[in-house]
Order: structure tokens, then sequence, then C-alpha cells
């Protein structure tokens, strides 16, 4: 009976991600250091990827580099070699995809959001480079993303990504497609009731505080950071 509670626990706990790998306040967004602390403490996580001018996909939120590291800089414009040390100077290292998905060791839950519409071709080279790693799910608020993955593969593990004013109407109507694994909400929609009946698998973003988490933590899935 032991045993078999420590794996429900396990399984529940895994229900939770953290945003970005944001442990703490010593744990910066997407980088190596704070996934790999959030594995340690039993979580899977969400990140953002996106790719660089030379085919490779980085661990990063943003479009440009302006917000983190104060350079007008385009990622889709550079190589991997130079956003590498320009954010190595900063000490905050920017990972391939290929860092985070080995660091996971194919045990926790990665939650890969796309931020920018990809092309067919990178769509299939993401596919290609995941392909081991059983524990991935695809998301992205552009949708076209998603299907396009299913038209290449229909098997693969996706979600489809809301924020407001996105209409409840629209999302019960997208969640419909027995394609989609699960929808990734802002947590404003957890006060709706259509939502929560909604028998697909739900994942709230971002709960920030304390209470927040203790508020909705045993009857959702969240995407939390900062506890």
């Amino acid at each position: 009976m032991e045993i078999k509670f420590v794996h429900l626990l396990k399984w529940i706990i895994n229900m939770h991600l953290i945003h970005r790998g944001i442990v703490n306040k010593n744990y910066k967004e997407n980088l190596l250091k704070s996934f790999n602390q959030s594995f340690k403490k039993g979580y899977g996580i969400e990140t953002d990827i996106h790719a660089s001018r030379d085919d490779q996909f980085i661990c990063f939120h943003d479009f440009t580099l302006q917000r983190t590291f104060k350079k007008k800089l385009s990622v889709k414009k550079l190589n991997y070699s130079k956003i590498k040390e320009i954010s190595t100077k900063f000490n905050k290292p920017i990972p391939l995809l290929k860092d985070l998905l080995k660091s996971s060791k194919n045990k926790h839950s990665l939650h890969i959001e796309i931020k920018p519409t990809f092309s067919k071709s990178l769509l299939k080279k993401l596919l290609k480079e995941t392909s081991k790693f059983k524990r991935c799910v695809f998301i992205s608020f552009k949708h076209e993303n998603i299907y396009n993955l299913l038209k290449i593969k229909k098997n693969t593990k996706v979600g489809l990504s809301f924020s407001p004013p996105a209409s409840i109407k629209e999302i019960i109507k997208k969640s419909n497609n027995k394609n989609i694994n699960c929808l990734v909400l802002d947590k404003s929609y957890l006060k709706n009731k259509d939502i929560q009946n909604l028998k697909i698998k739900k994942y709230y973003y971002t709960i920030k505080t304390k209470l927040e988490f203790n508020k909705y933590n045993r009857s959702n899935n969240l995407i939390f950071e900062n506890l």
C-alpha cells in the first residue's frame, strides 16, 4: 500500500508545472539551472521555444533580446552561437531544447510552448528532435502550429493555449477535437463553470502566490512560479 501511495503522490505532483522553471526568486526563467531545480522538486515544467537563424530550438520566451539582455536583436535573425555568446555574458545562458530534453531524463513532464508560427519543415525537425522523449506536450497560442503538428504525426501530444479575450464558446468548440490532449488557460477562466465542466485536461496559468496555489491546487492542474 505504501508503494502505491508514493506513486499516487508523484502522479498528483506532476499535474502541476513550474512556469519557465521559476522555482523561486533565485531561479531565472528558462535556464537549465532553473529546470534542473524544478525536476529536483519533483515537478515538470512549462517552457517556451523559438528557432534561431540556424534552426536551433532554444528555450526562450521573447521574440527579441531586448527585455532580458537590452539588445534590440531578433532571435530568429541570430545564429545560436551568437545568442549563447550574448546570454552567457549576462550569466543567463539560453539553453537549447536538446539540453532540456537531456536533463529531463524522460522522467518529467515538459510542456513546450511554440511561440512563433513554425514552418512545417521546422515542425518536422521538432518532432524528430523530441521523438525519444515521451513526456513532451506541445502547446501554442498560435493554433496553426498544433494543427500542423497533428497533420505530420496524428498521435502527437498537444494542447491549445488561450488567453482573454478568447470566448468561452471558442474554447469549448476547439476542445471538442479528439486529437487535442489538453487546454492551457489563463487563470481568469477558473471561475467559469462551463470551462470547469469540460472533460479535457486543463492547465491554468500563471499562479504566482501561495494563496492562489493553495486555493486552486487540489482540484486543478496549475502552472505556477515563485513558491
